[in-house]
């Protein structure tokens, strides 16, 4: 017997967001996670709402093609450490459940992501690396800027993304020296695909994601679940133990605002 769906409709969840701002056009769905509508600071609120946002993208037979971006000239540079609250062992377990639920839902969306990294990305820039195609503004910078550069563990899923992206020493290296590599050197170690200038990174995205909409649903489809098996056999193998290595190190953090 056939049973009506449960997942919220696109006009629903599309307006549920105060840190991601969510259009679509003929199937192709952009996320554009922001501030006050100005570049995303990260902490608690989006580290929250961008976890439930690619599960209800993910839910959503309608979404052909994912863009995923940020507002601004800046995707992410800032945090707010404090507000996730102390670092309690109580208080980490609900962070534990809300990292695996951000990265297992990025990972459980099963059509092709574009990632369009629209400027300096030093926390988080995995998020957006993580995507199928990878486009970066000339402008763009890329760093772990939030984990061992401030005495935390980098165990919250960049822990593999980086070394599978960048090998396991250059990957060891990027997260333990706050190294910054422009877009011309991400492009040179594969870790984005094109480089763009600023003005033209949102119609090439646009661009990419109508010619990959072309498809068919089951083409676009499958092409996604074969292309991030490997990582998500990773995170599954890696992430919790990963979540909790980090929240061990962070009992003795004292949160600041960066």
């Amino acid at each position: 017997m056939m049973t009506k769906s449960s997942a919220r409709p696109f006009e629903e969840y599309s307006k549920r967001y105060d840190h991601i701002r969510i259009t679509r056009e003929d199937g192709i769905i952009e996320l554009c996670v922001h501030t006050n509508g100005d570049s995303m600071k990260w902490g608690g609120p989006p580290h929250e709402e961008l976890g439930f946002c690619f599960g209800d993208v993910a839910d959503d037979p309608d979404n052909k093609v994912v863009i995923l971006t940020g507002a601004g000239d800046v995707f992410c540079t800032d945090t707010d450490v404090s507000s996730f609250g102390a670092f309690t062992p109580r208080n980490w377990a609900h962070i534990h459940q809300e990292s695996k639920r951000l990265l297992n839902n990025l990972m459980s969306i099963e059509v092709p992501v574009i990632g369009a990294i629209n400027g300096p990305a030093h926390i988080h820039a995995e998020l957006l690396v993580m995507s199928n195609i990878v486009i970066a503004s000339d402008t763009a910078t890329l760093q772990d800027g939030v984990h061992f550069t401030l005495d935390v563990v980098p165990g919250d899923g960049v822990h593999v993304v980086w070394p599978m992206l960048l090998g396991p020493n250059r990957g060891s290296y990027f997260l333990l020296t706050g190294e910054i590599l422009d877009a011309k050197k991400a492009l040179e170690l594969g870790v984005v695909n094109e480089v763009v200038p600023r003005d033209q990174l949102m119609p090439r995205a646009w661009e990419l994601a109508r010619q990959i909409a072309k498809n068919s649903p089951l083409s676009r489809r499958y092409s996604r679940v074969i292309l991030t098996h490997e990582m998500k056999r990773q995170l599954h193998e890696q992430l919790s133990h990963g979540l909790a290595v980090e929240g061990l190190g962070l009992f003795d953090f004292t949160p600041t605002t960066t």
